[in-house]
């Protein structure tokens, strides 16, 4: 178990971080959110390793370029793949670059891969966190913004969607599917603990804005008065 990493590693593995940035929902700042939060998280945990845990939260989105410029690719295993590459390259063991790119692999909520060890575990958790209450909220419209998708979908009769039926993505869609559920899929307890602090901004925006463009459609028959 190491407790401190390197300032000299730190710097290497920053740097190589920011050369990879370059989706905005997924920027730097969100690296440093999320860094911050599994900090805090590992306070509250037992023999996490720190260099592993920085590591691995420092190179979790190294993949989102790949992804974004291809989206049937998979920017966790991307990213796991370009970390143990890195890491290789640079003096790190190999089995450290193991336990760095098996956290990175494991991140994804989409993913079918479930984190194993403590840090792979504080790392998807302080990721997800990065998508609970209104943080969540601003990300997700801004990256359904630079995709062109809609807020929200219409039924045949122009009716609003709640985002459970809809079949094409949308706003509502990504509350439904993932943002609403992210909360039961932690793995820490202070994970939970933060997480839920967040939670009841995030439902309130979500049923504040369903409520408004609901009501605004059940208007919509008044068109007919108004065109012969």
């Amino acid at each position: 178990m190491v407790l401190k990493m390197k300032k000299e590693n730190y710097e290497l593995l920053e740097g190589y971080m920011l050369s990879c940035m370059d989706e905005n929902a997924h920027d730097k700042e969100h690296i440093y959110r999320v860094l911050y939060t599994a900090l805090e998280i590992a306070e509250s945990e037992k023999d996490v390793d720190y260099d592993i845990l920085i590591s691995a939260c420092l190179l979790h989105d190294i993949g989102r370029k790949e992804q974004f410029e291809n989206p049937k690719l998979c920017h966790a295993k991307i990213g796991a793949e370009k970390a143990y590459k890195f890491l290789n390259e640079n003096g790190f063991s190999r089995e450290f670059a193991d336990n760095v790119s098996a956290c990175i692999d494991s991140h994804r909520f989409r993913g079918n891969n479930k984190p194993k060890s403590i840090e792979a575990k504080i790392l998807f958790d302080a990721d997800k966190i990065d998508v609970c209450g209104t943080m969540g909220i601003a990300r997700t419209l801004y990256y359904n913004s630079t995709l062109g998708e809609p807020l929200y979908n219409l039924d045949e009769n122009r009716n609003v969607l709640r985002g459970e039926e809809d079949k094409n993505a949308s706003f509502f869609q990504e509350y439904k599917f993932k943002l609403e559920k992210v909360y039961e899929r932690l793995y820490t307890d202070k994970g939970r603990e933060i997480a839920n602090s967040r939670r009841k901004s995030a439902v309130d925006f979500y049923e504040n804005m369903l409520s408004e463009t609901s009501e605004t459609y059940k208007s919509k028959n008044n068109l007919k008065k108004h065109i012969y």
